[in-house]
């Protein structure tokens, strides 16, 4: 057994940002798709179909990521669902994120100005093509600064994924320690892998925002200008 760390414990935790990487992925793909049916259901016509996307809502933001997952990883075997911790983990993140990513991007629906909706009224479109076409598009550049800045929390809320028996980067770290006993080096390379997958999101994040809102001032000022 080795004492030190080596370059065989840097590959395992590599191995193990590598699976992190493929969960976020898993989660934000399938939070999105879920989420977006989230939002759509937040601002249905329809007043049962809001009130039960909001009671789903409520209760996903309402109960801890890591209550959720013991739910899935050892509740569902119970009820005779055979699951693996990759799928466990998967499922669970979907379950979060689709609650926050269906919120942010009810919210960016609903600050589209109320005019744009009865513009599109006017040209007599229906309800679908008035979010397909005149909605959508400019809902999707008010969410997408916040939507790149959530996906940092889903990239390190994937380290609960390890107290289901998935070996992804936090586990990673914590298999290592236990087998050479040098904690603070261990988890400062943990540390660093994680900074080093979420720092370029969170900047991308920055640079998105600030450019929304200079195009919102650009567009403002147009207006203005227009007027005068």
């Amino acid at each position: 057994m080795n004492s030190s760390l080596n370059m065989a414990h840097i590959q395992f935790l590599l191995e193990g940002a590598f699976w992190t990487v493929i969960l976020s992925l898993m989660a934000f793909g399938g939070g999105g798709l879920v989420g977006f049916l989230v939002a759509l259901g937040r601002i249905a016509p329809l007043r049962g179909v809001r009130f039960v996307v909001s009671a789903y809502v409520q209760l996903i933001q309402g109960t801890p990521l890591l209550i959720i997952m013991f739910m899935i990883y050892f509740g569902l075997p119970s009820l005779g669902f055979n699951i693996s911790p990759l799928l466990a983990a998967g499922v669970s993140l979907t379950l979060y994120a689709s609650a926050y990513l269906g919120e942010i991007w009810r919210g960016c629906l609903q600050a589209v100005p109320r005019a744009q909706w009865e513009a599109a009224e006017c040209l007599a479109l229906s309800r679908t093509q008035r979010l397909l076409k005149v909605i959508l598009p400019q809902a999707v550049r008010l969410a997408t600064p916040p939507t790149v800045g959530f996906s940092v929390q889903i990239i390190k809320n994937t380290s609960l994924a390890s107290v289901v028996g998935f070996v992804e980067l936090a586990r990673a770290g914590q298999l290592i320690n236990n087998s050479i006993f040098e904690p603070f080096i261990t988890y400062l390379i943990v540390s660093f892998l994680y900074f080093c997958l979420c720092f370029p999101v969170s900047v991308l994040s920055r640079r998105l925002e600030r450019r929304a809102l200079v195009n919102k001032t650009a567009r403002q000022n147009a207006a203005i200008a227009t007027t005068a």
